[in-house]
């Protein structure tokens, strides 16, 4: 199995990182691979969350950039579990 970078397809986003992540760990809770197979799946499920970190915390510093507080733009956490 070749090991893909995030990076190996071009426009790869938030999205296709995700999906491919959660396909990665339905395939390792199988438990039906050899080791080195699921070695490979888990290093590649490593890089592949790490890219969706990574894109998460540039989309939340690009709304905390977008917030404006009396005309000024003034960065403000994301809160996931604030009910709106």
């Amino acid at each position: 199995m070749a090991q893909m970078q995030p990076g190996d397809q071009p426009g790869a986003n938030f999205e296709t990182c995700l999906d491919e992540l959660e396909k990665t760990v339905k395939q390792l809770e199988s438990g039906d691979l050899p080791l080195e197979q699921s070695l490979q799946l888990f290093e590649r499920g490593m890089v592949l969350s790490e890219s969706c970190r990574k894109q998460l915390e540039e989309a939340e510093t690009r709304v905390e950039m977008l917030i404006r507080k009396e005309g000024k733009l003034q960065p403000e956490p994301f809160r996931a579990d604030a009910k709106t």
